[in-house]
């Protein structure tokens, strides 16, 4: 019997240091902003004063406005290759929601849907856009409809890309919540228990990273690594993985008045999506009459980065955009067929004057 407790004892505290040692060496200190700045930012990059934070934000060509606005762990990098495109007809706006990319962290705190659909009320604001179209993926979709709910004469049109914020649907066909999966993504499990979300604030290996990222990708082989280290070292920022844990542990519900939802939405989903599934966009459909839902076979939780071109086509689509297929000849374009004139008015072509230098 000695014998056997001997042996339990040395294999626990075998585990132990085992478990320690696992933990020194995933430890990661912070990163200077200065040196993310230099790597990350880029010609098209600026920083906003809003709110008490300096606010990273990146705005591409002329036209009638365009927010795209990032989900939860990611930057505004998710959209560059949609920019490419949009910004041929439009001016695109994306931005490092704070805690999020080279923003960094909110001295305040506002972290929750409500507060970044606020803010980006405000630079708008600061910008001198009093309306445009916003494009959001998964948290992102949630502070789309935020700002749809709270100020509908200012959006022009949603696009919804396999969004949060579906509301809670019940009826006899639903199964008692006790029942259902949960499919809340391991990573924000982990983040939200007291114990690993102390360890994640130094410790932070980068496979972390990786593995997320297979998550959120269907095909695998599109994930770049240049993407998982990007992904890694930004929430590394100093401030930003002490911003994930207060944003993750202090949430607040959504609420969205689907009655005010009269603009032009459209709904894009991955029908492979594993974080929000298909029936949360099946749920949104229902709650938005008159909107679009658009499914795409072999996708995950962020088509637009997965499979960019047949995204951004959908959505340049639904935004009227027709393009000749002789190249030599002018592209045809439209605005929103909600919009009251036919040709882009081209407005706040002087933005760039508004926004501090880099």
């Amino acid at each position: 019997m000695l014998k056997l407790f001997v042996l339990i004892f040395k294999i626990v505290v075998s585990l132990i240091v085992l478990i320690g040692l696992a933990i020194l060496l995933s430890y990661r200190s912070d990163i200077d902003p200065e040196v993310l700045v230099e790597k990350y930012s880029s010609e098209s990059s600026y920083f906003v004063h809003v709110e008490g934070m300096d606010l990273h934000v990146k705005v591409k060509g002329e036209g009638e406005p365009i927010f795209l606005i990032h989900g939860s762990f990611s930057s505004l990098h998710a959209w560059q290759d949609w920019e490419e495109e949009l910004s041929q007809y439009f001016m695109t706006i994306s931005m490092d929601l704070p805690g999020h990319g080279l923003t960094g962290p909110d001295p305040q705190k506002r972290y929750n849907v409500n507060d970044y659909a606020s803010l980006l009320f405000v630079l708008a604001d600061n910008l001198g856009l009093e309306e445009f179209h916003i494009a959001g993926n998964s948290m992102g979709g949630g502070v789309a409809l935020k700002m749809a709910s709270d100020k509908p004469e200012r959006v022009l049109s949603l696009n919804l890309i396999d969004s949060s914020g579906a509301p809670r649907k019940i009826s006899d066909n639903t199964e008692p919540t006790a029942k259902r999966k949960n499919t809340t993504p391991s990573i924000i499990r982990l983040a939200q228990t007291p114990l690993f979300s102390k360890i994640l604030l130094k410790c932070t290996p980068e496979f972390l990273f990786s593995r997320n990222l297979k998550q959120v990708y269907y095909d695998q082989r599109k994930i770049k690594p240049q993407q998982v280290t990007r992904y890694y070292e930004l929430m590394r920022r100093e401030g930003n993985r002490q911003a994930t844990i207060d944003r993750l542990t202090s949430r607040k519900p959504l609420e969205i008045d689907f009655e005010k939802i009269k603009m032009p939405v459209l709904i894009t989903w991955g029908r492979e999506d594993t974080w929000i599934p298909l029936a949360n966009g099946n749920i949104l459909a229902e709650a938005i009459p008159g909107s679009k839902l658009k499914v795409f076979d072999q996708a995950g939780h962020v088509p637009m980065e997965e499979i960019p071109t047949e995204t951004v086509a959908e959505y340049l689509s639904f935004l009227g955009i027709q393009s000749n297929i002789d190249y030599f000849s002018a592209p045809k374009y439209y605005s929103h067929v909600g919009r009251k004139s036919n040709l882009f008015p081209f407005v706040n072509s002087d933005i760039s004057s508004l926004l501090p230098d880099l």
